[in-house]
């Protein structure tokens, strides 16, 4: 279990998120896990970090937009 999780939140900030990825796989310290969380993004976020040089240990998730219906009570 790696001692520190790093977390990066997108969404369209695909022009971005190859700094970031980078920007975390130069730190010196090695024993961390990379979590990527696309919030559904439609630009090119999933083919930036397909383009990464992230290892297997590190975990992509892309949530597709859930729209609920707003009720509001009488």
């Amino acid at each position: 279990m790696p001692k520190v999780s790093v977390v990066i939140p997108t969404y369209n900030y695909g022009h971005f998120l190859g700094e970031a990825i980078q920007s975390v796989l130069d730190q010196t310290f090695a024993d961390f896990e990379l979590i990527i969380v696309d919030d559904g993004s439609t630009d090119n976020t999933k083919e930036v970090v397909s383009s990464s040089r992230i290892n297997a240990s590190s975990i992509y998730t892309r949530r597709t937009a859930v729209w609920l219906p707003l009720v509001i009570p009488a």
